[in-house]
């Protein structure tokens, strides 16, 4: 019979098995400053200056992305990519993507915390549709290790298969929505991981009230 310790064993056992220091994650977004919108425009490139403008019209005057409008956005763009299998963008999903990305926990992302996620969902969306080599529209299990190790994750199989479990189908196939909220995940947990390991020892040690914050808010 099993227990939580059986359990909890079991994972720790896959994950003491991962290197962080293979993974290629990205710096994190800047702390949101409390700068003037013309200050912040004076230090911007053309690129940013517009990134701002449609950030804006997708944010409203507030310039913050609740989970509901993350959805919206979200499930506007890929429905104009018919390549991209998806069931579309849950609200449980987004709640997600906005709590791990949610770096001043304010419930919503910012304009930094945004255009770091809106940099890696493109980056990600053409890894994805590259690995989706037989035109399915997903994923499939054999195709998923080069996936994600192209988006900078090598991880080991034992790894791959408690991923597939959580968020592939049946088949083992993975859509466009589970495979960008499983790596917006992936990448806010190395980037937090990498924080807490100040020595670069790969261990970390945390108390209650930081593992309750990181995997409660999330």
């Amino acid at each position: 019979m099993f227990t939580a310790q059986n359990i909890i064993g079991g994972i720790l056992n896959v994950i003491s098995n991962v290197n962080p220091n293979q993974f290629m994650v990205s710096d994190p977004p800047p702390v949101r400053r409390p700068l003037a919108h013309a200050q912040a425009n004076q230090n911007e490139s053309d690129e940013e200056r517009q990134f701002r403008k449609v950030f804006q019209q997708l944010a409203g005057d507030d310039m913050e992305v609740s989970a509901n409008e993350l959805m919206n956005i979200l499930n506007r763009i890929v429905s104009k990519h018919p390549e991209l299998k998806t069931d579309g963008f849950s609200i449980e999903s987004c709640r997600s993507m906005v709590a791990v990305m949610d770096s001043d926990s304010s419930g919503r992302l910012g304009f930094e915390e945004f255009k770091y996620m809106w940099n890696n969902i493109k980056r990600w969306q053409n890894v994805y549709i590259k690995y989706d080599a037989d035109r399915s529209g997903t994923i499939g299990p054999t195709e998923l290790p080069g996936a994600f190790r192209a988006a900078g994750f090598p991880l080991n199989d034992q790894m791959f298969q408690m991923i597939i479990r959580r968020y592939s189908d049946e088949t083992g196939n993975m859509n466009f929505d589970s495979y960008i909220g499983c790596l917006v995940r992936l990448d806010a947990m190395c980037r937090a991981f990498k924080t807490l390991d100040k020595d670069q020892t790969g261990l970390v040690k945390v108390n209650i009230k930081e593992w309750l914050q990181l995997t409660m808010y999330s």
